[in-house]
């Protein structure tokens, strides 16, 4: 049995799980720093050993109570990361701003069920284990971080190894065991200052100097894979344009003929531009088109005739309608080859949850305005091989960059450049835009594979496979970049494995879940004052 905690300590323990979920959405861009990352989850885990505040034994914390201090964490942590989605429904939904917030703050609150279960499995096995069992700490996150990218379409927006992604000599560990094994590297080092806290002499010793080892030594061949830099060296040299038109969204949703003329001739010329200037490829943002690719003749003849006088591929960014055997809207990207064909369609898999298609619409009435205003899209079924001069690229459209089983799945089907066209104008300045451009650069060191990412209002770039950032654009700025890349055939341990270790880790929780067995004593000890 728990005793009941005054309220002075529960207070405590929940505060803790507040700062962790602070820490967590501090780790991300655009207002906070990786640093935060490494240290984000200890009080959460300080409030899940039953720490008091002084030394003295550590009784853990009962499941039920443990779930509700990982829902404060997750709320915390998804209300600081994902607050623009807000201002999304509110100023293009026609949500009226209070309905607007209640409406991301639930999409906060499911997103923090995951981490609260990760919360309330841990805190069982502390319950049996004592403060041992925070070294469980990496496989219940990232046991529960992995299901939420894939049940129920998945949401895999910041994971916690994602906050890495500048920090290079570590985020190479991708390469070899995805994000989710960043993630589980990131909580491992929280666990074991846990550990240290709540421990002394020898333990404590033991615990700070095998992590900093094992940071030392992931650091040191992640800058020496980094300094070889032979991915960069190997492969097909291409040289991509990447072409940020830069269109306000307003005039997106309601163009007028001269608006739409407008934002037709731009990306015209500056498509001829960038072909001056050595573009062999091109590629246009999501929703490029002021019109319906394939539905609008003098638009389509005039895409077809670019294609022919600049004599380079163009991937297209456009809705598409089929209407047979039953009427059905993609987002799609078109490839238009020199001859001004269309080689191949790439239609969206992941949709963006209430953006193109509402979950549950039938019970989420307060959505009513957004249903009304966006029509449903279909999503695609299968990964599109993009021949470029030969060889196979792929694509990824908006936020379904952020799922890393997809980019993967290209690359096992021959993929020698990833490629993602985004429409990011909807989010504003707000951090949105930089969240989503550094998920996407995380594909990159999964997939040893360069990057290259058109955005309507930025952020537009190539990451090598490293990581590295080539060039980039800003955000609300019209830019046409010229962008050297390399197409590669070689596979990282990643591309061959997927996510193993997401897998190894819900083994582990359900085998620890079964096999640890209680204490016969149900505290640990903490530090004792020294006399």
């Amino acid at each position: 049995m728990h005793a009941r905690l005054p309220n002075e300590r529960l207070g405590l323990s929940y505060s803790l799980s507040a700062l962790s979920g602070a820490l967590l959405a501090l780790s991300f861009p655009r207002y906070g720093h990786p640093a935060f990352g490494w240290i984000a989850l200890v009080p959460l885990l300080l409030a899940l050993s039953g720490w008091r505040g002084q030394p003295g034994p550590l009784p853990g914390q009962p499941p039920r109570r443990a779930l509700w201090f990982g829902m404060v964490t997750g709320l915390v942590y998804f209300a600081g990361t994902v607050y623009w989605t807000s201002n999304v429904l509110a100023v293009f939904g026609g949500m009226p701003m209070i309905l607007a917030v209640v409406a991301m703050l639930v999409l906060a609150a499911y997103l923090a069920i995951y981490p609260a279960i990760a919360a309330m499995v841990l805190a069982s096995l502390i319950a049996r284990a004592g403060r041992s069992a925070l070294f469980f700490a990496p496989a219940a996150w990232i046991a529960t971080e992995y299901l939420r990218g894939l049940l129920f379409g998945g949401f895999p927006w910041v994971p916690l190894g994602n906050s890495q992604v500048t920090v290079l000599a570590v985020a190479q560990v991708a390469s070899v065991l995805g994000v989710y094994g960043l993630s589980a590297l990131v909580a491992l080092v929280n666990a074991s200052i846990a550990y240290a806290l709540l421990s002394t002499g020898r333990s404590r010793i033991i615990a700070i100097a095998s992590t900093m080892l094992l940071l030392v030594g992931i650091a040191v061949w992640g800058s020496g894979r980094v300094a070889d830099g032979s991915l960069t060296r190997e492969g097909t040299p291409l040289r991509v344009g990447l072409i940020q038109g830069n269109v306000a969204q307003a005039d997106k949703l309601a163009p007028t003929p001269q608006i739409s003329r407008r934002i037709f001739t731009t990306y015209l010329a500056m498509t001829r531009d960038a072909v001056r200037r050595g573009a062999q490829y091109v590629i246009w943002p999501e929703s490029s088109t002021p019109f319906t690719f394939g539905h609008d003749a003098a638009g389509d003849a005039a895409l077809r005739e670019l294609a022919r006088e600049v004599g380079v591929p163009i991937l297209i960014g456009s809705d598409q309608i089929v209407a047979e055997p039953e009427l059905k809207m993609y987002n799609a990207a078109f490839l238009l080859g020199t001859d001004g064909d269309t080689i191949a369609v790439y239609r969206k898999i992941h949709l963006v949850p209430f953006g193109e298609f509402f979950p549950m619409q039938e019970w989420l009435t307060f959505a009513a305005p957004l249903v009304k205003r966006f029509l449903p899209f279909t999503p695609g079924d299968s990964v599109v091989m993009l021949p470029v001069d030969g060889h196979p690229t792929s694509t990824a459209i908006c936020y379904e960059v952020v799922f890393p089983s997809l980019m993967r799945e290209a690359v096992l089907q021959g993929s020698e450049l990833l490629t993602t066209v985004t429409n990011d104008g909807w989010y504003g300045t707000s951090s949105a835009p930089y969240q989503h451009f550094e998920m996407a650069a995380m594909r990159a060191i999964e997939a040893g594979r360069y990057l290259a990412r058109a955005a309507n209002t930025g952020i537009s770039g190539v990451v090598d496979p490293y990581g590295r950032v080539v060039q980039a654009s800003a955000i609300f700025e019209q830019v046409g970049l010229v962008v050297e890349t390399r197409l590669l055939s070689s596979r990282t341990i990643y591309s061959q494995i997927g996510d193993v270790i997401a897998y190894v880790a819900m083994a582990l929780i359900v085998i620890a879940l079964v096999v640890v067995r209680p204490r016969t004593q149900n505290v640990a000890q903490s530090p004792k004052p020294r006399a």
